[in-house]
């Protein structure tokens, strides 16, 4: 922090300095008129002191209208010219006065250390050294000219030796203070600057942070806890009650109830998102704050999937080659054994399933390669009321079924890596339109989607009217290899759950009115950092 030559002054300093001497103008005047003080002052020139008493306070009045004391603040010059100023004129009092037996010297003194005080360097030296001669000279003039003792003169050199005294001292006290004052503005401007520091980085790191007083009052919010939490970033939180605007008071009194070995808790939101709540406890000296630290469940789940993805790669390049091949061997002596004219009817039946079951284990290799293999996600903001038109015009080209599309009008942002969304739907809208055929007879399947109620976030469902999912089966329907259909692999709803994971949206099974099977993608906000 560079420090520039003159720095501003203390506004209350000068206000009191531009007062004073108005004041002691008006006082010296006075005694002179009303008093027997005239034998003192103005003693030699009584006219003259009484016009430089006047023009004195006429000056300093002047000056305190016309230049008051913010103006002196940062003017360096009119306070250098105020100062000298005020010295010259008590020198023509002390002068008209008899010199330094008068009295007046001590206020020279006064304005030395005033001059002291504002201004810095050696000009507050030139001040007493000049008033020095001005009171020496004048006294070696009245020795000469009226024979007065020599006592005067020494009083004058000692006068003189005073003012020096008083601006080195004065000066040394005021740099000193300075010096402290410096430092003090440093490391307050600095605590300033770790506390903005600290404060932005509270704000835009990743992990939502909610801090809690004793009586259940927001002190802190983060803007990442605003989006975590799918609240209005527009609205200030401070002093708001926590129960206000979640149910997070309930995690909060049940954690404080017992705060040891108390894992984090998953809270799902209104619009069906899941955070991560970890209570922890502040201490600040003999005060505490609750902290809830709030993450992104999904950008969890996120990270563990890329891990459980990256050790199921390993585990099928090991072991894909040595499947395949012999699955391969059988396939084709299968084929062989089927063109033979020298079997049954009944053994070319067999030779089918044994086909059958080739082909189905070879889907399954395929679809575990397909999660091993999966390359890094490539997102981008999409606008679903555009995007999904053009989807279901391809499913339809390329599918022997037929997609009723509802889009509602609001404007759909999703950040998604769209060929994963599109193979999400594909699969979703396969199942579905094969599941409604066999209840039906139409292979179809409705898609809606639309905005979260009180949130920026918006969903996809897919909707059949089959035969249902069993509510025995509900918990299991995501897991791997497994199903209900003979004729599945067990991985279509598996794939589609890690494909929504890595991009964190939630795929889940939602009850739909009259026993129709929906399934749902509630998708994060689109402006979250990945």
């Amino acid at each position: 922090m560079l420090e520039t030559q003159h720095p501003p002054h203390n506004t209350r300093l000068l206000g009191a300095y531009q007062v004073i001497r108005v004041l002691i103008g008006l006082l010296l005047l006075a005694l002179q008129l009303t008093s027997n003080a005239h034998s003192v002052l103005g003693s030699q020139e009584q006219d003259t002191y009484i016009w430089a008493s006047a023009l004195y306070i006429g000056v300093c009045v002047l000056t305190l209208v016309v230049w008051p004391p913010a103006s002196l603040r940062h003017s360096h010059h009119r306070l250098v010219g105020s100062l000298l100023f005020d010295i010259s004129i008590m020198l023509i009092l002390l002068h008209a006065s008899g010199g330094v037996s008068s009295g007046l010297g001590y206020l020279i003194i006064v304005y030395v250390a005033i001059a002291a005080i504002f201004i810095r360097g050696r000009l507050a030296i030139g001040y007493a050294a000049m008033a020095s001669v001005i009171i020496i000279g004048d006294a070696v003039y009245a020795m000469l000219s009226e024979a007065q003792q020599e006592k005067e003169l020494f009083a004058s050199g000692v006068l003189g030796a005073v003012l020096f005294l008083t601006a080195i001292s004065f000066q040394l006290l005021t740099e000193k203070i300075r010096t402290s004052d410096l430092a003090a503005a440093t490391h307050s401007a600095y605590a300033e600057h770790l506390q903005k520091l600290a404060q932005a980085i509270i704000t835009r790191m990743r992990t939502g942070i909610i801090v809690v007083d004793d009586n259940g009052k927001i002190e802190l919010i983060n803007d990442s806890a605003l989006q975590l939490m799918d609240l209005p970033q527009s609205k200030s939180y401070r002093q708001t009650q926590l129960e206000e605007i979640s149910s997070l008071k309930a995690i909060v009194d049940e954690w404080r109830a017992n705060p040891i070995s108390k894992p984090a808790k998953i809270h799902t939101l209104t619009s069906g998102h899941e955070v991560r709540i970890s209570p922890a406890v502040l201490k600040l000296g003999r005060n505490q704050r609750t902290v809830l630290y709030i993450e992104d469940n999904r950008a969890l789940t996120q990270q563990a999937q890329h891990l459980k993805l990256a050790s199921l790669g390993r585990l099928t390049a090991s072991i894909a080659h040595e499947i395949r091949n012999p699955l391969g061997a059988i396939s084709h002596a299968s084929q062989l054994l089927r063109e033979s004219d020298q079997v049954t009817d009944d053994d070319k039946r067999l030779v089918e399933i044994i086909l059958q079951h080739c082909a189905r284990v070879n889907q399954i290799i395929e679809n575990t390669l397909s999660i091993s293999r999966r390359k890094e996600v490539q997102t981008a903001i999409v606008d679903l009321k555009q995007w999904l038109p053009t989807f279901v015009e391809t499913y339809q080209q390329g599918n022997n079924a037929r997609i009723k599309l509802s889009v509602a009008p609001d404007t759909l942002l999703v950040r998604i890596d769209t060929s994963h969304l599109s193979q999400v739907l594909t699969n979703l809208c396969d199942n579905g339109a094969r599941y409604n055929e066999k209840a039906t007879g139409q292979k179809e399947v409705e898609l809606h989607a639309a905005r979260n109620d009180n949130s920026d976030t918006s969903f996809i469902e897919v909707i059949d009217h089959g035969p249902g999912i069993a509510p025995s089966d509900l918990e299991d329907i995501f897991d791997p290899f497994y199903t209900t259909d003979a004729e599945g692999t067990g991985l279509g709803l598996y794939i589609c759950k890690e494909l929504c994971q890595i991009n964190q949206a939630n795929l889940f099974h939602k009850a739909s009115e009259k026993g129709s099977t929906c399934f749902r993608i509630d998708f994060s906000h689109h402006q979250r950092i990945n």
